[in-house]
């Protein structure tokens, strides 16, 4: 077995110092191969060591400009660092080199949204609810900027999708509330979907209020 190939069992069985040892040992083996670097970069992002996780995606996009594992893991990197914009040319890119993949166009879709491009980032969230149908997250991300889009139609559509597999699904309730007291005279449907929102999540304060302003307006 390989050293990659060990550093993955490593990882599967929880064992990070090995995993870490025998990923080195597939870089010096092979050190223009980024498969290594990549690896390295995926263990120190997971144990939240930016500066090294940055440093061994870099080396692999060095020696690979198109390796789009390492784009895209470098992208989370940024993301989960609230760089936004730089996350998303990444993203961007790692499609571009073939990486077509739900997650890759979902987490694009999000840095965009993030970085207030939210016209921009619709038809990436479009693209990667049509390659994941059943992932509820990305469903959810799509309707709720559907709505802040003001479609909302197809907003409901995607709210009710959710709601029809996960019926207990609180963000689920709580935006489909939301949608109808905005966007209709349905005072009662939208009533019933902030009250099972915080039913369901009693700490979704939010919904509470909506709900409460609601009634007053009553």
């Amino acid at each position: 077995m390989e050293y990659n190939e060990l550093g993955i069992k490593a990882l599967q069985e929880g064992e990070y110092e090995k995993a870490i040892e025998a990923f080195m040992k597939a870089a010096e083996q092979e050190p223009e191969n980024p498969v290594g670097y990549i690896n390295l970069g995926n263990v120190f992002a997971s144990a939240g060591d930016v500066e090294r996780a940055e440093r061994f995606f870099q080396k692999a996009i060095t020696l690979d400009e198109n390796a789009g594992s390492a784009l895209y893991g470098l992208g989370n990197l940024y993301f989960s660092n609230e760089r936004f914009e730089e996350a998303a040319k990444l993203y961007e890119k790692a499609i571009q080199t073939g990486l077509n993949e739900a997650d890759a166009f979902f987490m694009l879709g999000k840095s965009l949204k993030q970085s207030e491009n939210g016209k921009l980032a619709l038809p990436y969230l479009q693209r990667a609810a049509e390659l994941a149908p059943n992932d509820l997250e990305i469903r959810l991300s799509y309707g709720i900027l559907l709505a802040e889009m003001e479609l909302f139609e197809e907003a409901r559509k995607e709210f009710g999708f959710i709601l029809e597999h996960d019926p207990d699904n609180a963000d689920a309730h709580y935006n489909m509330g939301v949608l109808y007291a905005v966007s209709t005279d349905r005072k009662d449907d939208a009533l019933l979907h902030l009250e099972k929102a915080f039913t369901i999540e009693p700490e979704h304060t939010q919904a509470r209020y909506i709900f409460d302003m609601i009634k007053m307006g009553q």
